[in-house]
Formats: C-alpha cells, sequence, structure tokens
C-alpha cells in the first residue's frame, strides 16, 4: 500500500467518524422511537412474573419503568420482550432490546461483553425458617452443628455455600425449589437456603408462617445491562437509577422495594451526598 492510498484511507475514516456514521446514539433513537425496549422474564417473583390478572410485574419490571419515566415523563411507554437468562447478553448485544433489567449478576467476564449500570440490589444467600421450627435463628443454627439439616437447590457448589455460614450442617439438595420449601414445610429440612429476595418475598406473601434466619452471605450484584459502546446511554440510564436510588425518585424506588420484600430501604441522607464519600 503507498502512501497515497494509506492518506485517501485515513481521510475517509475520519470523515465517517466526524459524521458521527458510525456512533451510537442509542438515547436519540429510544426517544424518537417514543418507548424503551426493555428484556426481562416472566416466571421469577418477586423479580419478573405475571401477576393474577396476567400483567408484567415485579422488581425487575419497575426499575424498567423507572427509566421509561425518566426518557418520557411515563413510566407505561415500555415494551417488554419476555426472553430466557441465556439471551439476557445477546438480545443487548443485538439491539434487539435497549436495556436488560433481569436479575443479571455483574461479574467481570460479563463486563467483557455488555456495559453495566448502577446497581439497583445487592442479592445475597439466607435461612429460611417456619415460625414454629426448633431453631429461630442464625445462632441457634450454628451452635446446633451437624444436628440442623439445611435444604438448597441442587447446585455443583452448593453444599460448599452452606457450609460458608454452617460447617457442620448437613446439606439434603433438591431439583426444585418447590422441593427444597417442602422439605422446610414438612419439617424434613430445618432451614432452606434461598436467594435472599426470594427469603423476603415468602415471609411478605406469609407472614404468619416463615422467618428470616438473621444471616446473609454470598454476595451478588444485581444490574442493568446496556451494549457497550454507548456513553451517553450508558451516562443517561445510571442518571435514571442514580435518582431513583438517592435523589427525587426515592420514593417510587423506595414503594417498589417494600412492596416485594416487606421492608423500607434506608432513606438517602440529606445534606452532603453520601455516595461521593
Amino acid at each position: 500500500m503507498n502512501k497515497h492510498t494509506k492518506t485517501f484511507i485515513l481521510c475517509v475514516g475520519s470523515l465517517i467518524l466526524g459524521s458521527g456514521a458510525v456512533q451510537a446514539d442509542k438515547l436519540a433513537d429510544v426517544l424518537a422511537r417514543g418507548k424503551l425496549i426493555v428484556g426481562t422474564g416472566s416466571t421469577n417473583p418477586p423479580w419478573h412474573f405475571r401477576d393474577e390478572a396476567g400483567n408484567l410485574a415485579g422488581f425487575d419490571v419497575d426499575v424498567a419503568k423507572i427509566v421509561a419515566k425518566g426518557l418520557f415523563d411515563d413510566a407505561e411507554k415500555v415494551e417488554f420482550v419476555i426472553q430466557a437468562s441465556d439471551a439476557r447478553i445477546p438480545n443487548v448485544v443485538t439491539d434487539k432490546v435497549d436495556i436488560t433489567c433481569q436479575f443479571m449478576t455483574v461479574t467481570a467476564a460479563r463486563a467483557q461483553q455488555v456495559a453495566f449500570t448502577l446497581p439497583y440490589y445487592r442479592e445475597g444467600v439466607g435461612f429460611l425458617l417456619t415460625k414454629d421450627a426448633k431453631h429461630k435463628t442464625y445462632d441457634e443454627l450454628k451452635a446446633a452443628g451437624a444436628a440442623v439439616t439445611v435444604s438448597v437447590l441442587q447446585n455443583v457448589y452448593a453444599e460448599e455455600m452452606v457450609h460458608q455460614a454452617l460447617p457442620e450442617a448437613k446439606v439434603d439438595q433438591y431439583e426444585s425449589v418447590d422441593l427444597m420449601y417442602q422439605a422446610l414445610n414438612s419439617g424434613r429440612a430445618d432451614a432452606a437456603a434461598t436467594d435472599m429476595s426470594s427469603l423476603k418475598w415468602f415471609m411478605k406473601q406469609n407472614p404468619d408462617k416463615y422467618l428470616d434466619a438473621g444471616y446473609g452471605w454470598n454476595p451478588q450484584t444485581y444490574s442493568c445491562a446496556i451494549k457497550k459502546g454507548d456513553a451517553d446511554w450508558l451516562n443517561f440510564v445510571n442518571i435514571a437509577l442514580r435518582e431513583a436510588l438517592s435523589g427525587v425518585e426515592f420514593a417510587t424506588y423506595s414503594a417498589s422495594f417494600e412492596k416485594w420484600f416487606g421492608e423500607a430501604p434506608p432513606a438517602p441522607k440529606i445534606g452532603f451526598p453520601a455516595e461521593l464519600r
């Protein structure tokens, strides 16, 4: 390649970049379309599921509506695309959806494929107990040692995970969440090790039946995901989420949090922005 050809290619490249032809502008595209397209699920309460009326509901759904409200001042200007968990990244990367909000755990490996927003929930594992259980706190479970049986969803890491919290407990693994909870309800298990969000949801739905042992571990961060390479879109979504967590939309976020998890999140402290410390 001679120097004249190289100069021509560089000039053409500069013109293309200067024209913005290769620059993503998802924010402008969404605003022009008049609705936000969100990827999520439909089978995992309290995150995303069909309510008794058949409407999509859950915390992920509410988070997506917060973003839609920021865009259009109308939380209902959103179209949900129901997707399997393994489609969360592909649907963002191929622009089938503008954003995925689907209890997606942030990992460094995934961050090589998508851009993650600010976190909107910190997941973990807890022990669900029945109110008539022999052991009613984490300390009592731990003190009982090998006399305690814990039910858990079958997984290659399940036993190791339970033993991080209760080193001596017996661990019974089950093929489904329903069977895991049946073991707890029937007394075959003293506690069920489950996602903290599920634990809080169960307690919210059955306030007279279940207890939280009062210990959580194995933290995971949940964030929405967007396509990489569009700083303006990521900045907008982050601002919408930030103001829901700590600013003008906190009342909306707080009401949703309490609705699905049975407790109010701590209110932002007025004065110096704590997130800047």
